[in-house]
């Protein structure tokens, strides 16, 4: 039983190393590379310090980390259920950033919006909680070890609502650009031009100050005469056809429009994408060579159609097992740094890699299986343990009486009628002869000179008869005594259950023992894994 226990607890410690450490490190390892930009073939670059090329800047892409709160699945503030859904979703984004996405060593972190889950719902001090915890997630606490690192931002509908929410709680604005920065802005990365817009203002009423300040600064992005490559970001994902395709990646339904407008001005308050005209002015004004947005929290790959012709829209998935999406992403983004002279080609000036997250869901519903079959093998495993060799010793003898007695049955000789018997010679009238067949009677002989009794071709030993004798006699008492037991009715008297009982406690008592053993070896491991990520260091 011990070798069993062993087994087990050496299965648990592989598991809880893979599913706690391990799997974290599957992406930077194995699965997911920087993407190579198409004229890194066409050019002599140099490498740089970390072995990359280095005629591009790196920039990695996360969406929607939408931090649980109490408006996430309506459990009451500070219950332990929503700690522990809190801890355990908080634990996984900072193991996929700290293990998954730092070690790609990116120049730029972009965060594609919905920080917080129920942010324009949440109360100043509720807000400060929330953005502890951000920050703890994305190490941004401790930013002095990625000095290095720019981080950028984009605001998301959880974050400061839709453009109906605005006018009822203007403050809020205000709150999000105190902590984030500004909602409408551009940067650079290497020869690309990056265009961050509040899109959940766009399709506001025209005479909102929000609304009308977002579409100032798009038509001011657009009058420049530079010819960098731009990527338009957006949390709100473009317009697109119901039941448009999102391409391989996309691991649930597509989600189709939706909008939602208040009764008093017509503001925004739900929308699953922009409108369509939005979509479609958006697209000739920035005339972007790639999109980017969150939001719908699953992967999905799209091309718009403009007038300055084909446009690839990358939706990226969240960063969290909890927003409804078993495959947790984040992409990996190459800019390029060399000049582009003309507009043909500026598509190349950007690639995009999607990488994806541990399947957190499926690692604890492994270890859910895994402990029911702990359970059960500790149960019911034979105290004895399990005797192969003997079980395969009577096989094989079982095999080879069922030959032996196949080999005996054919070769079994006929019975001889001649044996034992004598002819008598009889004539009938005519004269002629007919011999007829007569048995003849055998004798048993208990001579001690012979050793043994013989009839026909057969003998029974005197030894063997005495045998047979006591055999017959020992049948007879057993029988007579299993008759003394049967009661009135002639019915057996019902059988004892101590005996069941007994064995049931002993089984559960070495259950439990076994168990403690078992998480004696690995409780400990899985707290040092557990707090090793979530403790700052």
């Amino acid at each position: 039983m011990w070798k069993v226990t062993v087994f087990l607890s050496v299965v648990w410690s592989v598991s809880l190393l893979y599913g706690e450490m391990l799997s974290f490190w599957v992406p930077p390892l194995w699965s997911c590379s920087w993407p190579r930009l198409p004229r890194s073939d066409d050019h002599d670059v140099e490498m740089n310090r970390v072995g990359y090329l280095a005629d591009h800047m790196k920039v990695a892409v996360l969406a929607d980390p939408q931090l649980m709160d109490k408006t996430s699945h309506g459990l009451a503030p500070k219950s332990l259920a929503l700690e522990i859904s809190q801890f355990y979703t908080d634990l996984f984004m900072r193991r996929s950033y700290l293990a998954s996405i730092l070690p790609f060593q990116p120049d730029l972190i972009l965060f594609l919006g919905d920080y917080f889950d129920g942010g324009p719902l949440l109360s100043d001090e509720e807000w400060q909680e929330s953005l502890v915890r951000f920050k703890h997630i994305s190490d941004l606490n401790h930013r002095r070890r990625n000095s290095n690192i720019q981080v950028h931002y984009l605001s998301g509908n959880h974050d400061i609502g839709y453009s109906g929410f605005h006018s009822h709680r203007p403050e809020i604005i205000s709150r999000y650009e105190d902590t984030f920065g500004a909602r409408n802005y551009r940067f650079t990365v290497g020869g690309v031009e990056f265009i961050a817009i509040d899109a959940q203002t766009l399709d506001g009423p025209l005479q909102g100050n929000l609304t009308s300040e977002s579409w100032s600064f798009l038509r001011n992005v657009s009058m420049e005469v530079r010819s960098n490559p731009k990527v338009l970001l957006t949390h709100i994902p473009l317009y697109r056809p119901d039941g448009t395709h999102c391409g391989p990646h996309r691991s649930s339904p597509v989600i189709n429009q939706r909008v939602s407008r208040s009764i008093y001005d017509q503001g925004i308050m739900y929308q699953n994408y922009l409108t369509e005209e939005t979509s479609s002015h958006l697209l000739d004004l920035i005339k972007p060579v790639l999109v980017l947005s969150g939001h719908d929290h699953d992967q999905c790959s799209i091309t718009h159609q403009s007038i300055y012709g084909p446009v690839r829209e990358q939706t990226v998935g969240t960063l969290s097992w909890q927003q409804g999406n078993l495959y947790p992403s984040f992409m990996l983004l190459s800019a390029s740094t060399l000049a582009f002279s003309n507009t043909t080609n500026l598509k190349d000036a950007v690639s995009t890699q999607l990488c994806f997250l541990p399947m957190q869901t499926h690692i604890y519903i492994w270890y859910l299986s895994l402990f029911v079959s702990t359970l059960l093998v500790l149960l019911l495993w034979p105290t004895n343990g399990l005797n192969f060799g003997r079980h395969y010793s009577c096989l094989m003898e079982a095999i080879r009486r069922a030959i032996s007695s196949n080999n005996f049955s054919s070769g079994t000789k006929e019975k001889n009628e001649d044996e034992n018997c004598e002819y008598e010679m009889i004539w009938d009238a005519e004269g002629s002869m007919h011999l007829v067949k007569k048995a003849v009677k055998v004798q048993f002989s208990s001579s001690s000179d012979m050793g043994f009794v013989g009839r026909g071709n057969l003998a029974v030993r005197p030894t063997a008869k005495k045998h047979i004798s006591q055999e017959i006699e020992a049948s007879i008492a057993v029988d007579v005594n299993s008759d003394d037991r049967l009661d009135a009715t002639g019915k057996l008297p019902a059988r004892s259950n101590k005996s069941k009982t007994k064995m049931v406690i002993q089984r559960l008592v070495r259950t439990f023992l076994l168990l403690m053993v078992i998480g004696a070896v690995n409780v400990p491991l899985y707290m040092m894994l557990l707090f090793k990520d979530w403790i700052d260091q």
